[in-house]
């Protein structure tokens, strides 16, 4: 059998319960069945204590313990005072709780009467006895000093007197027995009811804790099976919502991987099959003589054979930049006269295009940059290419080139048309189009800018897209001045 976590939650935390009852439960048995004689012999001294105190006052008054008896005060009179004195305390005690039940429940309790003295073995107990071990007041006591407890009687602080009382005899183990009963079922009581908590505690547990863990196990599992539009509740503010949050994350990208994947694939056979499909076309015409074997006709078999070869070459560069990063061959070079240079071979296309090229260079010349000339003169290209492509006339394509210490900035935007937001993110996907209705003849394979990106990962930069204030497309690229310090 299977133990689930559920089980495993419940039965500790039901366990810990016990286990502290058990021991609170234990040891406060253990301390009633030890210390209630203890305690009852402790309160007999204490009263004892109380009771040669009277003793005293009552002696100071008289001049001498010896004037008791001169004022026919006996040992009878004195319990009777030290009982009202009891009493007194007793009655103290319970005003101070009837008031503050009279100030909270706003009646008046019925007045208490203090407990008689007169029925407390106390008195059968206590005898005074002088200094020299004489009985004075009281029956006599056993001589062992053993069976009693006695405290002075001072006058003045010298002592006068002593108060003996012979110790409590053992409780009755029927009387002890009864009590401890009565403990220990209380105890059991609410061991029984701490329990109950802990159940109810350990089901609020297995659902607060226990249930999104199922959720993510169930999430999880579909994800497994393919299932990447698998969502979890992600409102949780604790370390299973932040997990919960992660697998939506990665849900969304395995979703968004596994469509680029489907996507790839189609744009790619469709994009192999057009040139195929055109070569094919051709050379049926040669082989049944419809067309005749001309240069001009083997020229338009070259330009479809180079076409694709080209388009096969991005899809290798691609491939190989999945894997690993593009091999870059990094030295110091010029790259105002690398951007000036390319620039002055785009502008005879952009002027046939009905487009206004412009350079902006805020660059320290005098600065070198250390990087791979070759792959920045490709990503350059790739992107003024992009631009001339899909930039309607007239319009204008504006190259910016600004440098600080650390980083080197290339802006390229162009005019109209735009595109959209929502587009935006996709635009440096392999093989994606802003307008799928583009025809062949105006649109490149749709790798440009994904050669892009891999060229600028490799020299360990940045590339963004954005809305362009000429109102057409802004790329920027943040390449590091120092490829060797980043």
């Amino acid at each position: 059998m299977r133990i689930r976590l559920v089980h495993t939650q419940s039965l500790l935390l039901i366990a810990s319960v016990l286990l502290t009852v058990l021991c609170m439960g234990g040891l406060n048995a253990w301390n009633l069945r030890h210390g209630f004689s203890e305690f009852l012999a402790a309160r007999d001294v204490e009263r004892l204590e109380q009771f040669a105190m009277l003793v005293s006052q009552n002696a100071e008054q008289a001049g001498s313990i010896e004037g008791l008896k001169a004022k026919g005060l006996g040992i009878h009179d004195l319990f009777r005072q030290f009982g009202l004195t009891q009493g007194k305390r007793q009655d103290n005690i319970f005003a101070q709780q009837d008031m503050s039940a009279a100030n909270s429940d706003g009646f008046k309790p019925a007045p208490r009467h203090p407990p008689d003295a007169n029925n407390d073995t106390f008195k059968s107990r206590v005898s005074i006895y002088t200094t020299d071990g004489q009985p004075l007041l009281g029956k006599k006591q056993p001589s062992d000093a053993g069976l009693y407890t006695e405290r002075p009687v001072r006058i003045r602080g010298e002592t006068v007197a002593t108060v003996r009382m012979i110790n409590l005899k053992p409780v009755p183990d029927d009387v002890e027995k009864r009590f401890l009963t009565s403990q220990y079922v209380s105890i059991i009581f609410g061991a029984a009811i701490l329990l109950m908590v802990a159940l109810v505690s350990a089901y609020w547990a297995v659902g607060y804790w226990v249930k999104p863990l199922l959720q993510i196990e169930s999430a999880t599992e579909r994800i497994a099976l393919g299932e990447f539009d698998a969502r979890l509740d992600d409102t949780r503010t604790d370390e299973i919502g932040d997990t919960m949050r992660n697998i939506n994350r990665m849900a969304m990208s395995l979703q968004r991987l596994e469509g680029s994947r489907r996507r790839w694939m189609a744009d790619m056979s469709h994009e192999l099959r057009t040139p195929l499909t055109v070569l094919r076309g051709e050379i049926d015409a040669l082989i049944d003589g419809v067309t005749p074997l001309k240069p001009q006709t083997i020229i338009s078999l070259q330009e479809e054979v180079l076409q694709l070869n080209a388009l096969v070459d991005d899809l290798h560069l691609l491939a190989m930049s999945d894997l690993k990063e593009l091999p870059c061959y990094f030295e110091e070079f010029d790259l105002v006269k690398l951007v000036e240079k390319i620039t002055q071979r785009f502008t005879p296309r952009a002027t046939r295009l009905g487009l206004k090229l412009d350079l902006n260079v805020t660059f320290d010349t005098e600065k070198s940059v250390y990087g791979d000339a070759k792959r920045i003169e490709q990503l350059i290209s790739n992107l003024i290419d992009n631009s001339l492509r899909y930039t309607d006339a007239p319009g204008s394509v504006a190259i910016q080139l600004e440098t600080t210490d650390n980083h080197i900035a290339i802006v390229i935007e162009d005019s109209l048309p735009a595109v959209s937001t929502k587009e935006l993110q996709f635009i440096f996907d392999p093989l994606f189009r802003a307008d799928a209705a583009r025809q062949r003849s105006r649109a490149g394979s749709g790798l440009g800018l994904a050669i892009c990106s891999a060229i600028v990962q490799a020299h360990k930069g940045s590339i963004h897209s954005d809305m362009s204030d000429l109102g057409g497309l802004r790329i920027q690229v943040l390449l590091p001045r120092d490829i060797k310090s980043s």
